[in-house]
């Protein structure tokens, strides 16, 4: 699925949610979404807000945190707490399951492995559940050359 066709379908998302809760459809909101699904990395609420300032937008950082738990809550949206409590986000929406290695110098390197989602399906079976998803941290650093 393309960029745009992933927007549009998390705008999609976020409209029928704004719609089902009463909520003002902001164009801050939508400018924050469109932002986060232009980064290809993990970013704090701070880089956010100091992109939005630097593009004009006119936002509050009350309205970056509060868009951020909005959109992690609607799955649109993914919340890492690496280390020292900062949380770490990233778009989800479309983006299949993967995990990190976190290193010393703040490197993030995410990687997929087929044998976690072996391990994913035999503890499905095993305790008879149905995982919807998992997160997967090591914390490490580069090996000295």
């Amino acid at each position: 699925m393309g960029n745009n066709l992933i927007l549009d379908e998390v705008n999609k998302i976020l409209d029928k949610h704004l719609e089902l809760k009463g909520l003002r459809k902001t164009q801050e909101r939508y400018a924050i979404v469109k932002e986060i699904y232009s980064f290809d990395h993990h970013f704090d609420a701070d880089e956010l807000y100091t992109q939005m300032i630097k593009k004009k937008y006119r936002v509050s950082r009350a309205t970056i945190y509060n868009t951020l738990d909005l959109l992690v809550s609607l799955e649109l949206v993914s919340r890492h707490v690496f280390k020292e409590n900062t949380s770490k986000y990233e778009k989800s929406f479309g983006f299949r399951q993967h995990d990190h290695i976190i290193l010393e110098n703040d490197e993030i390197i995410e990687f997929c492995d087929p044998r976690i989602q072996s391990i994913k399906n035999t503890l499905e079976e095993m305790f008879d559940v149905k995982i919807k998803n998992h997160s997967l941290y090591f914390f490490g650093e580069k090996n000295k050359k």
